[in-house]
């Protein structure tokens, strides 16, 4: 699908025209109206014309075509007063939905929203891109849409609306890279093709941005001292790897921010010998989830041209079970030479990302952040729309969640306090990986990675546990499968850091 911009030109005549209704209520509220800001009267008098007219009072979802010099379709947002930058993104992606299969170039007339032109021109480019997403690789017959063209249409020009069209356009790509790595199958993402995939796709498609890639193995890791990582792979068949990714503007100063991000990879998840029962074990190939949203955040970050120095850290490998797997009661230490006892092989992403944890602290960042799908427990708190955040900086933290507002997504903290730290203390170790009850599972696991993040360095970690897959209720992402939220939020702080 091309996403072409026609500011100040003339109306196309070949394609089908959408246009904003709103839903105007009476004084009493008793009844509704339409609102079809700057229709022309002749269009206006076409609608009013056409039968079922009447009954529609642009309610929010509802459309209804008609014929004028071309198609039209009247869309229905709602009331004016509480139509806002989420509207337009649900709006683009429903409007999307009603003529995709129908109709090979539409054109949206910009100046019948209320929004401002080039935040209409983002918000529709970055829900189009993210909706038309569609995970078909391995399906013997399959469905194009039938839609190849999409027109952005205004009697205004913004000078400013190109590069924001570029910058949504490298979002909504990046968004569906990550998702298209989440929703590959387990035996085709194994650790080391997860890792030559994003070697080829920066190379392929970050051209020029000043990328570099360097990929950690098993020889690497082990002189990294990398015993808490590698005791995740011990019962692998194949290598763990460790990408490092690191991003540097064109220009920097002595108040260029160094952001981390760093993103658990698990490309399948048994439990190891703490093996899952057969229904938990169905979609751990989503257990990667959190490396590919810390890739999807550099990835558009680096397209984007940021002005900040952003590094990204994914830690690769599958947990699987053979005779050399690590078996719980097991005692390793850890990259910083803090000594963890194993009680539950399960609880294998907090091992990961320990010692990823630490190497990233020896880069030292202004802002560190950790991304993973990393506890049932999340989705007992906070349900399936809410990403949990936790941090050692309430600065820091605040930061985060006003960007997670800023582009509509949901985050919400959760204490970390001394006694869930305590309760993850070992007896015959510096720690253990789960605490000794199943009470606050989630902030447990974030203590637990706190031990492994040096002093003085500020840093969030994420738990996209509930929100990493299936957000069926947002019209921009698939019902099932890869979501690609935090994405955007993770992007928003970076540019704003």
């Amino acid at each position: 699908m091309n996403i072409e911009l026609n500011f100040g030109g003339k109306l196309a005549d070949d394609a089908v025209v959408i246009v904003a209704a709103f839903s105007k209520s009476s004084k009493d509220g008793k009844t509704k109206s339409i609102d079809l800001p700057k229709l022309s009267k002749d269009l206006k008098e076409t609608f009013e014309a056409t039968p079922g007219s009447t009954e529609f009072t642009g309610e929010e979802g509802a459309f209804k075509f008609f014929h004028g010099a071309t198609t039209y379709l009247v869309f229905g947002l709602g009331e004016k007063s509480k139509f806002k930058n989420e509207g337009m993104r649900r709006f683009a992606a429903n409007s999307y939905k009603a003529i995709s299969r129908k109709y090979k170039k539409v054109c949206y007339n910009l100046d019948t929203f209320t929004t401002n032109l080039e935040t209409a021109t983002g918000l529709m480019a970055e829900s189009l891109i993210m909706t038309a997403y569609n995970f078909d690789k391995y399906l013997s017959k399959k469905v194009d849409p039938k839609l190849k063209t999409v027109e952005l249409y205004s009697t205004r020009k913004s000078a400013k609306s190109k590069k924001v069209l570029e910058d949504a356009v490298s979002l909504g790509a990046s968004i569906n890279k990550a998702r298209d790595f989440v929703n590959e199958p387990p035996n085709f993402l194994r650790s080391n093709v997860y890792s030559k995939e994003i070697e080829k796709d920066i190379k392929t498609n970050l051209k020029g941005t000043g990328v570099k890639v360097k990929i950690l193995g098993k020889k690497e890791l082990t002189k990294e001292k990398m015993g808490s990582f590698l005791s995740v792979n011990a019962g692998s068949g194949f290598e763990p790897q460790l990408v490092h990714l690191t991003y540097t503007p064109k220009k920097t100063t002595k108040n260029t921010k160094h952001i981390v991000l760093v993103g658990k990879g698990l490309v399948f998840d048994t439990g190891g010998y703490s093996l899952k029962p057969a229904a938990s074990m169905v979609n751990m190939k989503f257990d990667m989830a959190g490396s590919a949203t810390v890739y999807g955040a550099f990835r558009a970050a680096a397209l984007q041209g940021v002005n900040a120095k952003v590094t990204c850290i994914l830690g690769i490998t599958d947990n699987a079970v053979n005779e050399k797997a690590t078996m719980p009661d097991a005692i390793v230490k850890a990259r910083n030479g803090k000594s963890i006892e194993i009680l539950n092989t399960d609880a294998e992403g907090r091992l990961v990302l320990a010692d990823c944890l630490d190497y990233a602290c020896d880069l030292k960042p202004n802002y560190l952040f950790s991304a993973a799908t990393l506890t049932g427990a999340c989705l007992v708190a906070l349900g399936t729309e809410v990403c949990g955040v936790m941090s050692n900086d309430q600065k820091f933290a605040d930061k985060f969640i006003k960007s997670a507002k800023n582009v509509d997504e949901y985050a919400w903290q959760l204490p970390v306090v001394k006694e869930f730290r305590d309760d993850m203390k070992s007896n015959i170790a510096d720690l253990r990986n789960i605490g000794s009850n199943r009470w606050a599972g989630t902030a447990k696991a974030a203590a637990f990675l706190e031990e492994f993040v040096q002093e003085g360095t500020s840093y969030v970690h994420l738990d996209i546990a509930g929100v990493g897959d299936s957000q069926g209720h947002l019209p921009y992402c698939p019902p099932k499968g890869a979501s690609g939220v935090m994405i955007r939020s993770l992007l928003d702080f970076v540019k704003n850091a």
